[in-house]
């Protein structure tokens, strides 16, 4: 299967099983903040974003490493596998030890601490599982880990309905997440050893060898996969601190009704990443391979990759903000209206999220990701800062602001490491004509009076009408959409 194919396949079966656990997701958010109102759904984003910063450490960069050096050679794949189980139970440790220490000295109420264990845990658990997905990703086969999506989202959707039928706590959310955690690791652990390799075990200490339980360590692999990891490491700490700190600042210093309009607006943006997520895990495993065979061909498929996520990012952006008011109605009902003007601030992320997306991917792919981690600095050190500035007189409305511009930070400097390592592309020439579609199709949705639904899709064939009409799309990319569906 030619390498276009490959990503056509895989990208297709993650858009498939994202789209299915984003529409799971979507409903089983609606009810929870439908059930809970705006104070309930704030603890339960609080306790997200605060098990996410919790759990940072659990990760290390350690599953993007697995995907780009096992996609360059298999025969690791057993080799990293053992050693990232290894090192991660070290860091689980230290980060459940950190969750008693926060909780504990923080004194949150009785439910709230429950909730933030249970929560925190999942997103330890989760982390195993990311492993194994990260095999599958390696090679390129990623229909297991579509499958594996669309169990958890399964059971999360289940979960929380039953919850709601039975009246039950807020704590049973953070059940509903561990559950749905565990059955997921335990799918990819017996996929992984059904279909790819059962996992060995040895420890390696150079001069003697000590087999145990048949799972191998390599110390000297940890010491590799350590210093790789590290700006990895900090980048994603720096990252997630600054997209995540705003919530629990909103909630010390707001409160929980406004953490809680915030996240409504929040998720229905979060719930559209879908996109740029599904195609760059496809296309990972073939730019780490592009960086070692052909830069001209990594260039060329990041170049068309910008392309394509901004074509699909600005109509969006445009789109939301005119029809914020009745889709934040429609999904939340009337207790939430304060979040129309939030989503219409929040959406502009989006086109910059896109191509963020493939910016990050294509640094990691040239062994670049040292670089990222200033950029994470600065990022993380601005939303602090301008949070801590801005909430107490501007509140919800700042929150949102923030989250725009400090995307902005991180397009503006992550662009520009890809140029200085020789990525240059015309970004400006490629946002023209998409942005003149977009204003058209805007002015059409203004101009419209009809069923919210028909409006999309009258406003999106248009879009692209208008796309077709100014030549966006070369004979290369005719091309290369023709492979993708198997024509000649």
């Amino acid at each position: 299967m030619s390498a276009v194919r490959k990503v056509a396949k895989n990208t297709t079966v993650l858009l498939i099983s994202q789209i299915i656990s984003y529409i799971l997701a979507f409903f089983y958010t609606i009810y929870t903040a439908r059930y809970l109102g705006a104070s309930g759904f704030g603890i339960i984003s609080f306790a997200l974003a605060l098990g996410a910063i919790l759990s940072i450490f659990t990760e290390l960069g350690l599953s993007t490493l697995t995907v780009r050096e096992v996609s360059r050679d298999k025969s690791l794949a057993n080799k990293y596998i053992g050693n990232t189980i290894a090192l991660k139970i070290i860091l689980s440790s230290i980060t459940l030890v950190s969750m008693v220490l926060v909780v504990t000295l923080l004194h949150y109420p009785p439910q709230i601490a429950a909730l933030i264990y249970l929560i925190t845990i999942s997103f330890v658990v989760g982390a195993f599982t990311s492993i194994f997905y990260s095999v599958f990703q390696a090679y390129e086969k990623m229909e297991y880990q579509s499958i594996g999506q669309i169990i958890n989202s399964i059971i999360m959707f289940s979960g929380i309905l039953l919850i709601i039928n039975y009246q039950l706590s807020i704590v049973n959310f953070g059940r509903i997440y561990l559950i749905a955690s565990v059955i997921s690791l335990i799918y990819g652990i017996i996929i992984c050893m059904w279909k790819f390799i059962l996992p060995r075990i040895e420890i390696d200490l150079n001069l003697w060898k000590f087999v145990l339980s048949k799972v191998e360590i390599d110390l000297n692999l940890w010491k590799f996969l350590i210093i790789e990891a590290i700006p990895l490491t900090i980048s994603s700490v720096f990252l997630l601190i600054a997209f995540r700190v705003d919530t629990i600042l909103l909630q010390i210093i707001n409160g929980n009704v406004a953490v809680g309009l915030y996240n409504a607006a929040y998720s229905l943006m979060t719930a559209l990443m879908f996109v740029p997520l599904v195609y760059v895990s496809a296309i990972f495993p073939m730019l780490s391979r592009l960086n070692v065979s052909s830069k001209e061909l990594l260039k060329i498929s990041y170049e068309r990759s910008v392309k394509y996520l901004v074509i699909l990012g600005l109509p969006i952006a445009v789109g939301t903000t005119l029809l914020a008011n009745p889709i934040i109605l429609i999904i939340y009902k009337s207790g939430f209206s304060q979040s129309i003007v939030a989503l219409q601030i929040l959406i502009w992320s989006i086109p910059i999220i896109f191509v963020n997306y493939i910016l990050g991917t294509a640094i990691n792919s040239i062994n670049k990701q040292r670089d990222i981690v200033k950029t994470a600095f600065v990022a993380m050190l601005l939303n602090i800062v301008l949070n801590l500035l801005l909430l107490p007189k501007y509140g919800l409305i700042a929150a949102c602001f923030i989250t725009v511009l400090t995307e902005l930070t991180c397009f503006i400097f992550w662009f520009h490491i890809m140029n200085v390592h020789g990525y240059k592309i015309p970004i400006f020439k490629m946002l023209l004509k998409p942005l003149l579609a977009s204003l058209i199709m805007g002015l059409f949705i203004i101009l419209l009076s009809a069923n919210i639904l028909l409006v999309i899709m009258l406003s999106t064939i248009i879009y692209f009408g208008v796309l077709y009409i100014l030549k966006t799309f070369s004979e290369n990319d005719i091309t290369l959409f023709k492979k993708i569906i198997g024509k000649s």
